[in-house]
């Protein structure tokens, strides 16, 4: 009798990974996790991981704590992943999420490439752990209140993908300037963006965000870069009396630090100056 139920299992079961990655590459798909592959398959969760481990080079899991997985083409295995946007929307559906793309990895799809960078940054609402696949990284940032960013789907993306506005981007830019390599690196990034940038939109950005602060440093840094009517649309948003804020995050005291009354900004840069 057991040998009966192996015989029937035999044919479904062998092969049962590569059909599946088969079917996934047919529909456009790069990944999948291991709770769809063992509904698709009818295996155990032993006997399909010791199909896609046989796959190995073929198939890669993201990480050790998380069951999901990449499909890697022939001409992507000397990197070790596909790109990371062609599978960025089905990790965040897999995990139940929000993101978007975001920072200067955003700010290179809109035409900014002032240094190359070798990760991906994405946004999201907690906090998550580096994804390093092969030669590819993804850094996430958290943003609590994502819902309010103003985001949209990249066109020209060979799969669906979420990314913050060009208006959102800047904003972002300088809000996390401190982990991204500074006010200069995020005005960098910016200044190749400031002819494609629209006031109204920006308008828009800053009353999702809600943060003056981040209004104030912002068009700072856009008169400091010399679009002024678009820095003056920002200040036109911004109310009347505002607290003084450093451009940078102070490491010593405020003393002799110049203040640009315009936007009450303690102007601590060495490179950005009105």
């Amino acid at each position: 009798m057991i040998e009966m139920i192996k015989k029937t299992q035999e044919p479904r079961q062998i092969g049962a990974a590569e059909a599946f990655i088969d079917k996934c590459l047919a529909l456009g798909r790069v990944a999948f996790s291991l709770a769809e592959f063992l509904k698709e398959s009818g295996l155990s969760a032993i006997a399909a991981k010791y199909q896609l481990l046989r796959l190995r080079g073929k198939v890669v899991r993201i990480s050790r704590r998380q069951p999901f997985f990449l499909i890697v083409g022939p001409e992507y295995r000397s990197i070790g992943a596909p790109p990371v946007t062609w599978w960025l929307q089905d990790y965040f559906n897999w995990l139940g999420r929000p993101y978007y793309l975001a920072l200067q990895s955003a700010a290179s799809m809109y035409g900014s490439n002032p240094q190359a960078l070798q990760v991906t940054q994405v946004m999201t609402d907690h906090s998550c752990r580096e994804i390093k696949v092969g030669r590819i990284q993804v850094r996430f940032f958290v943003k609590r209140r994502i819902e309010r960013t103003p985001m949209q789907q990249l066109s020209q993306a060979a799969a669906p993908l979420s990314i913050s506005t060009l208006e959102a981007t800047a904003f972002d830019l300088v809000r996390y300037a401190g982990k991204i390599g500074g006010i200069e690196r995020a005005a960098e990034t910016i200044a190749p963006l400031l002819p494609s940038l629209r006031a109204n939109e920006l308008k828009r950005v800053l009353k999702a965000e809600g943060e003056f602060a981040g209004a104030q440093r912002l068009g700072f840094v856009i008169e400091a870069l010399g679009a002024n009517n678009l820095a003056q649309a920002i200040h036109d948003w911004l109310p009347n009396k505002l607290v003084v804020v450093p451009l940078s995050p102070l490491k010593g005291e405020r003393k002799d630090i110049p203040i640009v009354e315009r936007w009450q900004v303690l102007n601590n840069s060495s490179e950005l100056k009105l």
